[in-house]
C-alpha cells in the first residue's frame, strides 16, 4: 500500500508542477497559466456553444433588461479593449440568479439576478466579472487542465498496471479525489477571484464605481442564503470571501474610476425598472452545461458548476 501511495503522490506532484509552470500570463494578475488550446479554436467552440444554448434557453422579452444589459455590456467591452472579439450580450428569461460567459466574448445574464443588481453599477459588477473570464481565457485554461488531468490519470493506470485489482482501484480513487480537491477546485476558485480582480478594474475604467462591487456580493449572499458546500469543496469562493477581497482591492482602482469620471465616463444613474426592485428569487438553480466548451458563471457551488465545452466548471 505504501508503494501505491508513493506512486500516486509522485504523479500528483508532477501534475501540480505542470499546472504551475504555465505558458502564458493572465492580464492584470500576471499569473502563469497552462494553455494547450489555440485561441482561435477556443473562440470557435465558444461561438458554437453560445448559439446552441440560446436556441434552447428562452430569451427575455423585457426590453428594459435587454437595453440595460447591452448598454452596460458594451461599455465594459470597450474598456476590455479586445475589438477582435465579437462581443454579444443576451438576457435569458429565467429566475436563475446567475450569468455566464463563453470564449470569444459571448455573455448571457439571467433575469433572476437583475433585482440583486439594483442598478447599472450592480449590473456592471456582474458583466465585468464575466468579461474578465473571457479576457483571461479561463475557458481554454480549464479545458487544458481537464486534458492534462486525464493524461495523468492514464499515467496512474500505467504505473499500476502490474498491481492487483484492489490496489489499482485504490490508486485511481486516490488520484481522482486529490486531483479534484487539491488541483482542479483550487484553480476554479482562483479563476473566480482573478475574474473579480480584473473585473473590478474593468468596471472602474468604464466609469462604474468599484466601491459597489463588495456591496453586490453582500446582497447576493443575503438573497441566496447559506452556501450548500464548504468553500474548500466549491468551484467558487464564498460570497463573504469575495466581498472581503474586493474591499481590500478597491483602493487601488478608485483612481482609475476617478480618471474615468474626469473624462466624462461616469455611469448613468439609472434606477432599475420596478420589476427589478422586488424580492429576488432565492431558489438558485445550478448551471451545468454538458457541452464541449467551458462556460464561466458568476456563482455556483455545486459539483458541476461551470461546464466546459469540453467542460467549463
Amino acid at each position: 500500500m505504501q508503494s501505491t501511495t508513493t506512486r500516486v503522490a509522485l504523479v500528483l506532484v508532477m501534475l501540480a508542477a505542470v499546472f504551475a509552470a504555465g505558458c502564458r500570463s493572465t492580464p492584470v494578475a500576471g499569473r502563469r497559466q497552462l494553455m494547450l488550446i489555440p485561441e482561435d479554436q477556443e473562440v470557435a467552440m465558444g461561438h458554437q456553444a453560445y448559439h446552441e444554448l440560446l436556441e434552447t434557453e428562452p430569451r427575455s422579452t423585457n426590453q428594459q433588461y435587454i437595453e440595460m444589459v447591452n448598454r452596460v455590456g458594451q461599455r465594459i467591452a470597450q474598456a476590455a479593449n479586445r475589438p477582435d472579439y465579437q462581443w454579444e450580450f443576451n438576457v435569458i428569461a429565467s429566475p436563475q440568479q446567475n450569468a455566464f460567459a463563453l470564449p470569444g466574448g459571448k455573455v448571457a445574464v439571467y433575469e433572476g439576478i437583475m433585482p440583486i443588481c439594483q442598478d447599472e453599477t450592480g449590473l456592471a459588477v456582474v458583466l465585468s466579472h464575466e468579461v474578465a473570464h473571457v479576457l483571461a481565457r479561463h475557458g481554454g485554461e480549464r479545458m487544458s487542465h481537464d486534458y492534462v488531468v486525464d493524461q495523468f490519470g492514464n499515467a496512474v493506470s500505467y504505473v499500476m498496471r502490474n498491481q492487483e485489482e484492489r490496489r489499482r482501484q485504490v490508486a485511481h480513487e486516490a488520484f481522482g479525489i486529490t486531483s479534484k480537491y487539491g488541483v482542479l477546485l483550487p484553480y476554479s476558485r482562483k479563476h473566480e477571484s482573478e475574474a473579480d480582480e480584473i473585473g473590478l478594474r474593468l468596471m472602474a475604467q468604464a466609469g462604474y464605481d468599484p466601491r459597489q462591487a463588495a456591496r453586490f456580493w453582500q446582497r447576493f449572499g443575503a438573497a441566496s442564503g447559506p452556501q450548500s458546500v464548504p468553500e474548500w469543496a466549491s468551484t467558487h469562493p464564498s460570497h463573504d470571501t469575495r466581498a472581503s477581497d474586493l474591499d481590500a482591492m478597491v483602493a487601488e482602482v478608485v483612481p482609475i474610476y476617478e480618471a474615468a469620471l474626469s473624462r466624462g465616463g461616469s455611469a448613468p444613474g439609472i434606477t432599475p425598472p420596478a420589476t427589478m426592485t422586488g424580492a429576488a428569487n432565492s431558489n438558485i438553480r445550478r448551471m451545468s452545461f454538458d457541452k464541449e466548451v467551458t462556460t464561466r458563471s458568476i456563482h455556483d457551488d455545486s459539483e458541476n458548476a461551470d461546464k466546459l465545452i469540453p467542460d467549463f466548471d
